[in-house]
């Protein structure tokens, strides 16, 4: 099995060559791909150092799958020619996952949808991929009619030049800035650009993302996204109002089948998920969970998982390791 990894310089691209190490996927040759800026320096992987090329090389090399984490533009561009190569794409960034001629996957929740013809595969938002995997097999029994998200995101998000802005600011140095105003000791209710309506692109994704995955239009989302000087992972405090009624105990039923869910909620004892727990994991951290006492049916629940692992990296990775063990490659 021969895998690029397109953006490979990047945060994410650091962690999906993590990933596919720790989860012993079976890649006999693995290919760097980054920009034209960073061909021949070496990154290594298993103890081997590999060296960078560049997109038509890794193209010629005819890799079967092409994890792509390099930004909407590169994926635009670059993702069709690699398709139209007969290489499959696992994308990260937002360039495909609303083209309604492209699958958007979660794999504990819909990759029974891919097929043969799938070249360019959609990976979800990082927000948005968390919630979901929380939610789906409640909205399953429940069936979800609406939800109000609240993230709260680390710097990780944003980049390598975002995490610079952090510790700099703590160590009171001069720097590259990724956001408009300082972020330590610091809330931003800004990610990403604003939309007409009010809503920045980021809150308009969990929208939208959160229906196409779930497979639901009738499901109402409205979201607001909040970048905060952390480290660790992505939290989100959920607010979710079912059609049919149920109790606190099927609830922990439903959670603790879910795949990909682990439960931490003992307030007795000061139990609840944080993003330092989350860090480094691929489970979501689901706690908090308490009715809303202000009106029937409805949920309240905190939501926290590693952006970089479950919301991005891993998350293409088990796309990978699914399309392999189903023959689709």
């Amino acid at each position: 099995m021969k895998v690029a990894v397109v953006g490979a310089t990047g945060l994410v691209g650091g962690e999906i060559l993590k990933v596919l190490a720790e989860r012993d996927f079976p890649v006999t040759e693995l290919l760097l791909v980054a920009s034209e800026r960073s061909v021949g320096k070496q990154m290594e992987f298993k103890g081997k150092q590999i060296k960078v090329i560049g997109m038509q090389v890794a193209i010629a090399a005819a890799p079967q799958i092409a994890i792509f984490s390099a930004g909407g533009s590169t994926s635009t561009e670059w993702a069709p020619k690699f398709a139209e190569a007969g290489i499959v794409v696992v994308d990260n960034s937002s360039a495909w996952r609303m083209d309604p001629t492209k699958k958007l996957v979660v794999p504990e929740i819909n990759a029974k949808e891919l097929t043969k013809e799938d070249k360019i595969i959609a990976n979800p938002n990082c927000s948005t991929i968390q919630m979901v995997v929380a939610l789906n097999k409640l909205h399953e029994e429940l069936q979800a009619k609406r939800i109000v998200v609240s993230t709260y995101q680390s710097v990780t998000g944003t980049g390598v030049k975002a995490v610079e802005q952090l510790m700099n600011e703590r160590a009171g140095k001069e720097g590259e800035k990724a956001y408009p105003y300082p972020i330590d000791l610091n809330v931003l209710p800004h990610i990403d650009v604003f939309q007409d309506n009010g809503y920045t692109k980021e809150e308009m994704k969990m929208i939208l993302e959160t229906r196409k995955i779930m497979g639901d239009d009738s499901i109402r989302v409205t979201a607001t996204a909040v970048r905060i000087p952390v480290m660790g992972g992505h939290s989100e405090s959920v607010n979710v109002e079912f059609e049919k009624d149920f109790t606190l105990d099927e609830v922990y039923r439903i959670l603790h089948e879910t795949e990909g869910v682990k439960v931490v909620d003992d307030v007795k004892n000061l139990q609840y998920p944080m993003p330092k727990d989350a860090h480094g994991k691929d489970e979501v951290l689901v706690g908090r969970i308490r009715l809303d006492e202000t009106q029937p049916r409805t949920l309240n629940m905190w939501i926290v998982a590693d952006n970089l692992r479950k919301g991005a990296a891993t998350n293409a990775v088990q796309i990978a390791e699914y399309l392999v063990k189903q023959g689709l490659v």
